[in-house]
């Protein structure tokens, strides 16, 4: 066994951390994902595994779900130069079905930038997608010249659309920019 890291008090956090790598997704059904990932957000899909289980202890110790759940499939998507999407289909005796708010424990949504956020919402529209509201403008503060909206899957995964071509106010004032470094032409 390795010795333990000692971390300086100037280096916080995971030992050579470089960013997210993939998001897992739990899905009510992987073929309606897949359409959603592929034909409407417009990921790639890379590979599937699965199904998967056991008859010891092995999906608690490793997963923390039931210890007779059962991976039907996975399936590996990838959108543009972001993270990768994991996405699973379930089964389990314990199973919950109904999506979380963004105000409950656990609530969570998935941003996706895009540079024309009019264009992507009469894309959604056409495909049928729920949008929840008009787009908000932000004109002061750190987010000042973004604009986003939130979308629905169509089994109630919750998306944000986000867009600001211009930078946000907060990048103005910092010399760590996250924007030149994922999109280097602008």
């Amino acid at each position: 066994m390795s010795e333990p890291h000692n971390q300086s008090a100037s280096v916080l956090g995971i030992p050579g951390l470089r960013g997210t790598d993939h998001v897992g997704l739990t899905v009510p059904n992987l073929q309606e994902a897949t359409d959603f990932f592929v034909n409407v957000i417009g990921c790639e899909q890379f590979y599937d595994v699965g199904p998967f289980g056991a008859d010891d202890d092995w999906m608690e110790t490793h997963l923390n779900v039931h210890p007779r759940a059962i991976v039907r499939k996975l399936r590996f998507f990838r959108c543009r130069n972001g993270s990768n999407y994991e996405v699973f289909e379930y089964v389990s005796p314990d199973q919950r079905t109904q999506m979380p708010k963004n105000s409950d424990v656990g609530g969570h949504h998935l941003a996706l930038y895009v540079d024309d956020i009019g264009a992507a919402i009469a894309h959604l529209k056409a495909n049928g997608i729920r949008v929840l509201g008009e787009p908000t403008v932000r004109s002061a503060g750190p987010s000042s010249g973004q604009t986003w909206v939130y979308f629905l899957s169509p089994w109630g995964l919750q998306f944000e659309l986000v867009s600001f071509p211009n930078g946000k106010a907060y990048e103005r004032e910092t010399s760590r920019r996250l924007w030149d470094t994922r999109f280097p032409d602008r």
